[in-house]
């Protein structure tokens, strides 16, 4: 018998990974993706699983919540994971790719599937079969009615930004340095490039950031429906524009993005007041990320105020940072563990519109609704994680936290049921042991159920 045909919408992180798990199972998908008939404003190609932000997918140490759920992703069979591995690049104990390699592998492997067909067009309404929303954190207007409508609820939004990328060619290696923060990675050259500031140099650049002039915002940045004006915009905490947290004291940025802790400047021979690291952001070695330096600012004033930054002094710019709208959906009323709507069987939600935050997260909701839908197709029970697995845990969250509370979450062993144990790093390592131990316990399991 013929299996049915998916509907996947969006080619992005969590949609080309839902995608794959369907078409390995032998289902046939029809990939969605509106890109490049219909541009977001933040994306810059045309490629499936594009990273906008950062091409850091975060901690790839075990003991670390973000590399729980890598490795979580990693027993999974997770095509976009193994992808991610194969075009790592010197990130310390990060896990940071060649983003251009990285999107175009995704995109020639599940276009040339024989069971995926790629549309290159915008949804209007979510269609009466069986799909996965993947749509993202930028989901056209005339989608997000469509949602708005199915839910009887309004959308939900914030304010994101993205950071600036510097020529590598541009940077004064005579005051920057290269090393990594305690040393991690390559211990003669380090993973990152450092721009050491003086105290003096550091209050000079806060001084001039907290007045620069930022962009407005553009139309598509607008709430969905109601228009809510700029002034009452949401930043969400985990990716502040570093204007914003200037303005919270003149050392926020130095106890954040600028931290010199495990920093040691080779040239003066001492610890800097504050730096700012560069992470390499391509396998050529000709690109690098201004590590957490999210920002706002017109492009003029990037320019002038980043080149305050010791060793940018007549940097160059690859790309310039820009903030845009994340538009994510009531999941703790529309959805349940599984990522299936509560009012519609066939249908699930994957990736940033769920609440998830992160590139892995919405790699992996994106695996697990997959998954599921296939589960659901076949006629099995669906896939519920435990809570003491890291995608269990954030599953658990967006579908169960209080309305009045929620916002977009990233893997964080704050989620996970509470332990005892005498420190931080020993409580995360316990918490990692028992994640990888519950996952291979909830999977032979589920086989030996299967078989019987």
């Amino acid at each position: 018998m013929e299996k049915q045909t998916v509907t996947v919408i969006g080619a992005g992180l969590a949609g080309s990974e839902a995608a794959y798990q369907l078409a390995k199972t032998g289902f046939h998908v029809n990939l969605y993706e509106m890109r490049p008939l219909v541009t977001t404003g933040a994306h810059t190609t045309d490629q499936f699983a594009e990273l906008i932000c950062s091409n850091s997918l975060g901690s790839n140490l075990p003991d670390r919540a973000s590399g729980v759920l890598k490795n979580e992703l990693r027993t999974l069979e997770s095509l976009l994971m193994k992808i991610a591995d194969q075009y790592a690049l010197p990130a310390g104990g990060a896990l940071a790719v060649d983003r251009d390699l990285f999107s175009s592998t995704v995109t020639e492997l599940l276009s040339n599937h024989p069971k995926i067909n790629i549309i290159r067009e915008e949804v209007l309404e979510i269609p009466h079969q069986p799909t996965i929303v993947a749509s993202g954190p930028l989901t056209s207007q005339p989608l997000s009615r469509s949602i708005s409508r199915l839910s009887n609820s309004d959308n939900l939004f914030f304010y994101d930004a993205i950071a600036p990328i510097i020529n590598y060619d541009s940077i004064n290696m005579d005051i920057a340095f290269k090393g990594s923060r305690y040393q991690r990675g390559d211990e003669e050259s380090g993973d990152y490039i450092n721009c050491p500031f003086s105290k003096e140099e550091y209050e000079a650049f806060v001084n001039e950031l907290v007045c620069a002039q930022r962009i407005e915002l553009k139309d598509f940045e607008s709430e969905i429906d109601q228009g809510v004006n700029a002034g009452d915009k949401q930043y969400f905490e985990g990716c502040l524009p570093v204007e914003v947290i200037a303005k919270r004291g003149e050392k926020s940025l130095a106890f954040g993005p600028l931290r010199p802790v495990g920093i040691w400047n080779p040239h003066q021979d001492k610890r800097p007041y504050a730096v700012l690291q560069l992470r390499q952001d391509n396998l050529a070695g000709t690109l690098y990320n201004m590590v957490g330096f999210q920002t706002n600012l017109k492009f003029s004033e990037q320019k002038r105020i980043f080149q305050m930054i010791p060793g940018l002094e007549k940097a160059t710019f690859g790309r310039y940072g820009q903030m845009h709208r994340n538009t994510f959906i009531a999941s703790p009323k529309l959805l349940l563990p599984s990522l299936q709507f509560k009012d519609r069987n066939d249908l699930f939600f994957a990736g940033q519109i769920t609440g998830v935050e992160g590139y892995v997260g919405n790699i992996a909701t994106g695996l697990l609704a997959g998954i599921n839908m296939t589960k659901y197709l076949q006629g099995h029970e669906l896939i519920v994680l435990p809570r003491t697995t890291m995608l269990g845990a954030l599953c658990h969250y967006i579908t169960d936290s209080d309305m009045r509370d929620f916002q977009p979450m990233k893997a964080n062993f704050g989620i996970l049921p509470q332990i005892s144990a005498k420190g931080k790093r020993e409580r995360a390592k316990i918490y990692a042991e028992i994640a990888k131990s519950s996952l291979n316990d909830y999977l032979i399991k589920s086989s030996m159920e299967n078989i019987s």
